[in-house]
């Protein structure tokens, strides 16, 4: 099977990684960075701009179902969260993930929270592997 590709010579360029220029394809940033052995290799992380726009949705998702049960806000976010932390499940991801669970923790619990009239975050009153085991939230 032979694919007839055109390149797009406005979006196309030449990078030098041996230089330290950096370039983002499909939602990742590469680079060159020297490894513990000393060795060079390519390095690559999820962009920034992707995350934050991951974050936006995921917080319409909540302002909109904030009224109906957790469990429907969660299915709602999975599909979206599954979808994101395997694309890029590649290269450095551990810390951008981190913080991504961190934070639907956290917006889990503050819905739970004010299903229940109170303040806070709740997290005194649930541990984390209850809320991924109950509510099948998603986790990598």
């Amino acid at each position: 099977m032979v694919l007839h590709v055109t390149i797009n010579e406005e979006k196309s360029r030449r990078v030098d990684l041996a230089r330290g220029e950096t370039f983002s394809c499909l939602g990742c940033d590469f680079r060159r960075v020297k490894s513990r052995t000393g060795v060079w290799r390519p390095w690559y992380t999820p962009r920034r701009k992707k995350r934050t726009a991951l974050l936006r949705k995921l917080k319409e998702i909540c302002r909109r179902y904030e009224s109906q049960a957790v469990a429907r806000v969660v299915a709602r976010m999975n599909p979206i969260l599954r979808g994101w932390v395997r694309s890029v499940a590649v290269g450095d991801s551990h810390p951008c993930v981190g913080f991504l669970k961190d934070w639907v923790d956290k917006k889990v619990r503050r819905h739970l929270m004010r299903a229940r009239h109170r303040t806070g975050c709740g997290w005194k009153r649930w541990r984390r592997r209850w809320l991924y085991d109950t509510w099948r939230l998603l986790h990598n």
